[in-house]
């Protein structure tokens, strides 16, 4: 997550300096969660943690919405402080698992 929020500083600095506006980080975070979970099951600070983010019930992407409602709750940062069985409240409420990035190979 600490490459996701740097990237995220970074980018919303090319608009804003963000200091004085604090909140356009965290929608920048918002947006690169909801884009890259949702289409490929990983953001770019994931992938280089070689980690993943998939749907509980069968192993695919979350779909945008999903996504959404992850990025959303990690934005709280209290859901992913609260964790029960190695997920966090908001991939409970997401339906997603964290998983090692490489699929398994038949």
């Amino acid at each position: 997550m600490l490459v996701d929020w740097l990237l995220c500083v970074l980018a919303a600095g090319l608009f804003v300096d963000p200091r004085h506006d604090p909140w356009v980080a965290p929608l920048v975070l918002l947006v690169e969660y909801t884009v890259f979970l949702g289409f490929f099951a990983q953001t770019p600070g994931m992938r280089m943690a070689r980690i993943r983010c998939v749907a509980v019930e069968d192993g695919g992407r979350l779909g945008v919405l999903r996504a959404a409602l992850r990025g959303a709750l990690l934005c709280l940062l209290v859901p992913a402080l609260i964790m029960k069985d190695g997920r966090g409240l908001h991939d409970r409420a997401a339906g997603s698992v964290v998983l090692d990035g490489h699929p398994a190979r038949a």
